[in-house]
């Protein structure tokens, strides 16, 4: 932690889009991994003069080729020229970084120095990859921290979106125990789209949840719809707070209605494509707010994912 974290200079985690500073730097952490030998568990440079296949290093050009062949569109991230794959500012989308990251968790390796190879001058490598992962996913966040950037690394090797603070822990930990295994599918869907990186994912959980409401609506025991979501409301807001009851049937009325008119459940011409995050946000947050608070009233919502 720096000298201004400590003194209580800490940038909100807001920034949903990665500053050329951000690329740069994560560049420069894969390079010195390529070049320290982090990643030679997997692409192993050997020794050209052991008959026990020492490893030395990280076969760069091997690591490079993967990486290119399962992110196609990475281009020439983060290499420099010393490969012969062009400049680390060469451009790189948002997402294409995030892939890069994790593909280099799974590969991330601790080298440690072993035997002293004096003719060639180097050492014969061996590996502990869950401190290298640990020490990579550190190294990533603190460039994310300090750039307040909007996203984490977690120690299982994703990137995950971290949510605003006005949508708590519920939305991102609290686990769904609805008594209805697809009622539980389609929130865990939701949320799990929700925390990607990716804007048209958190899309796509919008529609997750839009559905959930749709089936929460026939929980209750009966086979008209409209009715048993009249009892479900009622049980919701209770038979002390008429005012409250009004105004959440006002509200379950104008969310369908919403789910109507704009490009979440249906996708004819007349439907409205949400266009930034924080119109995503909001319309997720609002059906979010009123879906947990039916979950907690009838006892359908469980604990945290993370324990008691």
């Amino acid at each position: 932690m720096y000298h201004s974290e400590r003194e209580g200079h800490v940038l909100p985690r807001v920034n949903e889009e990665l500053s050329d500073a951000v690329k740069d730097g994560i560049g420069t952490l894969i390079r010195q991994r390529v070049t320290n030998g982090s990643f030679g568990l997997s692409f192993p440079e050997p020794c050209p003069d052991s008959e026990r296949n020492a490893i030395v290093g990280t076969d760069g050009v091997s690591f490079g080729n993967l990486m290119k062949a399962l992110i196609p569109s990475l281009g020439s991230w983060p290499w420099v020229s010393d490969y012969g794959w062009g400049s680390s500012h060469d451009s790189a989308s948002d997402l294409e970084v995030f892939d890069a990251i994790e593909f280099c968790w799974k590969h991330v390796a601790q080298p440690i120095e072993g035997h002293h190879h004096e003719y060639y001058g180097h050492y014969h490598l061996s590996f502990d990859q869950p401190s290298g992962r640990e020490d990579f996913c550190r190294d990533v966040e603190e460039i994310f921290r300090r750039n307040g950037v909007a996203y984490q690394f977690t120690e299982a090797g994703r990137i995950e979106r971290l949510l605003p603070p006005e949508f708590g822990m519920a939305a991102s930990r609290s686990m769904f125990r609805t008594g209805d295994n697809e009622l539980n599918r389609l929130l865990t869907t939701a949320r799990t789209k929700f925390l990607d990186p990716d804007l048209e994912k958190r899309r796509e959980a919008l529609e997750s949840l839009w559905d959930a409401w749709e089936r929460i609506k026939t929980i209750r025991p009966g086979t008209d719809k409209k009715s048993q979501a009249k009892a479900l409301l009622d049980a919701t807001a209770g038979s002390n707070a008429p005012k409250f009851r009004e105004a959440l049937e006002n509200e379950a009325k104008e969310l369908t209605s919403i789910g109507n008119s704009l490009r979440i459940r249906h996708s004819e011409t007349t439907q409205e494509r949400l266009v930034t995050s924080e119109h995503v946000d909001y319309v997720f947050q609002r059906m979010f707010s009123l879906l947990w608070m039916i979950l907690r009233t009838q006892q359908m919502a469980g604990g945290s994912d993370e324990g008691p």
